[in-house]
């Protein structure tokens, strides 16, 4: 179990009251899949994604990274029970559409760099030690399947 302090939980409730999740869904996704073109496989689906406009573009890409981020939101909402929350998410990824857990974290990076430039001077280092424990335990309980 994840201990969370007062400062953590009140930082990351801050984060998501702040952050537009369309924006950022889109841009973190868009970035993983350019800047990771290997994950561009789990996506075969989406029509077009030859080139970065095109990644950028594609309804598709900007749909899934909203889904991503409201996924995210309900983990803020339930920060003791994020195992539990994304358990059938986990059992998806592995068993289903079998997605390298790798990328987990690969996209969970991305999401703290948009978040940054969003939040900008806001994003201290305590903040984002904040977010990428919780990004962790996100990543973590999607894994959870694979081990």
């Amino acid at each position: 179990m994840v201990v969370w302090t007062d400062f953590e939980r009140a930082t990351i409730q801050d984060i998501f009251s702040k952050i537009d999740y369309e924006l950022v869904g889109h841009q973190a996704l868009s970035r993983c899949l350019v800047v990771y073109p290997w994950t561009q496989r789990y996506f075969g689906s989406f029509g077009n994604l030859y080139n970065a406009a095109a990644i950028l573009g594609n309804p598709k890409v900007a749909a899934h990274g909203l889904v991503v981020m409201r996924g995210l939101e309900k983990a803020a909402k339930n920060m003791d029970n994020i195992k539990a929350i994304y358990a059938d998410l986990s059992v998806l990824h592995s068993e289903k559409l079998h997605v390298d857990p790798d990328n987990f974290k690969l996209l969970a990076d991305c999401i703290t760099i948009v978040i940054a430039s969003v939040l900008g001077a806001s994003f201290t280092a305590e903040v984002q030690a904040a977010l990428q424990k919780f990004m962790a335990v996100v990543v973590a309980a999607l894994g959870k399947q694979y081990q």
